[in-house]
């Protein structure tokens, strides 16, 4: 799976901690969500970010790390634009804002999962092949 990753995942020291098999297959943008820094950096709608796109299997310690199970950040497919290396969609890890600190608003009601999972469906957020971030 290729995860789009934008925090301290994009360092690889800090992901050989975390998985025995990886790798960074290139630099990647996100429009339709701008980064917000908190406690932990997160996403909020519009704007757009940029970052690296990790390659692993080993998801299960990824969700771990970034606390999906206690409800900390969300995973979320959004659209891959790349040529045929690349699947047709990379995972993205969006932080809810209150419990990171973080100067973010998602619309919508209810959980917090179902506002980014809603808002991504109606918006045009997409993951795209090459940017500023060096790989």
């Amino acid at each position: 799976m290729d995860v789009f990753v934008y925090g301290t995942l994009t360092e690889p020291t800090r992901v050989r901690e975390l998985l025995d098999s990886f790798a960074f297959v290139g630099s990647a943008t996100v429009t339709g969500l701008r980064l917000v820094e908190g406690r932990y950096p997160t996403l909020a709608p519009g704007g757009e970010t940029a970052g690296r796109l990790l390659r692993t299997d080993e998801v299960a310690a990824l969700d771990r790390y970034e606390g999906v199970d206690d409800g900390l950040y969300v995973r979320v497919s959004v659209p891959l634009d790349g040529d045929d290396r690349y699947p047709d969609e990379a995972a993205v890890y969006v932080g809810h804002p209150e419990r990171l600190d973080a100067d973010a608003t998602w619309p919508g009601e209810g959980p917090f999962a179902d506002r980014v999972r809603a808002h991504l469906e109606g918006a045009d957020v997409r993951a795209r092949v090459g940017g500023s971030t060096p790989v």
